[in-house]
């Protein structure tokens, strides 16, 4: 599966996770926005539109763009990136890991390319990427119920819809 990350090398590498997927050659890591490959579905945090299982075969053909920065900076790392057709949030879902351990929606990369492996229906590779953290495992067992209801549905709105029902909106 081919997974991308452009790294604004804002965070500490020691607690990266992207420098780790890097080094255990799960993810291919770059430093300027045009070797971001083209057609891949972009997680973008300020996207209208959810990730969801019919993003499936996009991935499969061309792949995952992560975007690794201080979530402090995300509002202005985000502008980087052109284009909107491909791009994707994430639903609600709590973070496991150590940096922002509980708090809703502040995913590292890891979680993030995991869980949009887990909602398009690509768990093995879900499981794989949280394989590589002590807590990764953590991570899906936390958010095991809405990760199994939004691989579930069917499009993005009804990814929103199962989103808005566990939140109450």
């Amino acid at each position: 599966m081919k997974v991308t990350v452009y790294h604004a090398e804002q965070c500490d590498p020691k607690k990266c996770t992207t420098v780790k997927l890097q080094r255990q050659k799960k993810i291919k890591v770059v430093n300027k926005l045009n070797k971001l490959p083209r057609g891949a579905i972009v997680l973008d945090p300020f996207s209208q539109k959810s990730m969801s299982p019919e993003d499936r075969e996009i991935i499969e053909k061309n792949g995952i763009v992560g975007l690794d920065c201080s979530w402090n900076k995300i509002q202005k790392s985000s502008i980087m990136f052109k284009g909107k057709k491909y791009h994707r949030s994430l639903p609600f879902l709590v973070a496991a890991n150590p940096t922002n351990y509980g708090k809703p929606c502040k995913l590292s990369t890891a979680e993030a390319i995991a869980a949009t492996f887990y909602i398009v229906g690509l768990k093995d590779n879900a499981v794989e990427i949280m394989s590589q953290f002590k807590w990764g495992p953590h991570f899906l067992t936390l958010n095991h119920e809405l990760l199994e209801s939004y691989s579930c549905a069917k499009t993005s709105a009804e990814v929103v819809k199962i989103q808005n029902r566990f939140i109450g909106g």
